[in-house]
């Protein structure tokens, strides 16, 4: 089969276009052929090197941690799946990934494809949804009437977060840029906060019951937008940890994404359902993988890039 794989670590062109021998199935695997992959900035960490004391990988590696197919083959054990079945996945961060014509999954991490929902666009949910959904619901305890501020709105994962803080209730309040504002208020956002003009502490009308953090912030700003969450509320980082710790019974997480093929599954139902938007930007062939890499360590990359073999 062909994948695209790095056997060093370094910039984006370690990675190679190669032939390579397809994965066999082992005892609960199932071999899964790829419709499509995506491109995740935790791919480029982990080819930059950035993550190898945290998260060793064996090398040469083939990146794309989401993934849409189909069943290929099954492996011992295997039960609830059928050759031929659509899939949707997150697969573990350090395996070999789905920039490839197949790649093996732990069954359990599974969730069927649901009709409805576009088999390619699909790739581009997994990561990015399960981190919204496990930030509000699962870290921050979220029930209808909070208030919700999400810093960072503008991206993939800041975009699901609204979708659903909205769906469930919550007033969201949310930051972005000029050019994503008028897609982030169509998402749901009760408030806007274009943090190029004005810094979030100084324009976000707080307290907050859960305040999501999903920008890049300095040490400093993400301790002013902690200030923020009211008293014992919560404060969820997958970015940057508060300096110092805000005190008032606030309950600071710092979360990392974990698949669950259940929460997946809803988050499918969802779209298919057409009240969660899959927002893909672009739509390129495996053999570019190389060049959309480049793109984000260049800082050109604009919105989700989805990868098709």
């Amino acid at each position: 089969m062909k994948a695209v794989r790095y056997s060093q670590y370094g910039d984006s062109t370690a990675l190679v276009l190669e032939e390579v021998p397809a994965p066999q199935p082992g005892p609960g695997q199932v071999l899964v052929k790829v419709t499509a992959t995506t491109f995740n900035p935790a791919d480029a960490a982990f080819r930059a090197g950035y993550l190898r004391e945290m998260i060793p990988l064996e090398l040469p590696h083939i990146p794309g941690v989401e993934v849409s197919g189909t069943v290929a083959a099954l492996g011992s054990g295997v039960t609830g799946w059928e050759v031929g079945a659509a899939v949707v996945a997150f697969l573990p961060m350090n395996a070999p990934g789905a920039s490839a014509e197949y790649v093996l999954a732990p069954a359990e991490v599974l969730a069927a494809l649901p009709a409805g929902v576009d088999a390619v666009d699909a790739a581009a949910l997994p990561a990015v949804a399960l981190t919204a959904w496990q930030a509000l619901f699962e870290h921050g305890g979220l029930a209808s009437g909070q208030r919700v501020l999400v810093n960072g709105a503008g991206g993939a994962v800041g975009g699901f977060a609204v979708q659903l803080a909205h769906q469930a209730g919550a007033e969201v309040t949310a930051t972005a840029s000029a050019r994503s504002a008028e897609r982030v208020r169509s998402f749901g956002a009760d408030h806007l906060i274009d943090y190029t003009a004005t810094p979030v502490a100084q324009a976000a009308n707080g307290p907050f019951d859960i305040v999501v953090n999903l920008a890049p912030t300095s040490p400093e700003d993400t301790d002013a937008v902690a200030a923020l969450t009211a008293d014992n509320g919560v404060f969820v980082t997958a970015t940057t940890a508060p300096a110092t710790e805000p005190g008032r019974g606030v309950r600071i997480v710092q979360m990392a994404v974990r698949s669950g093929a259940a929460q997946l599954a809803d988050l499918l139902e969802r779209a298919a359902a057409g009240s969660l938007r899959i927002e893909v930007a672009d739509r390129r062939p495996l053999a570019e993988l190389p060049d959309v890499h480049a793109e984000a360590d260049r800082g050109a990359l604009k919105g989700r890039t989805v990868l098709i073999p």
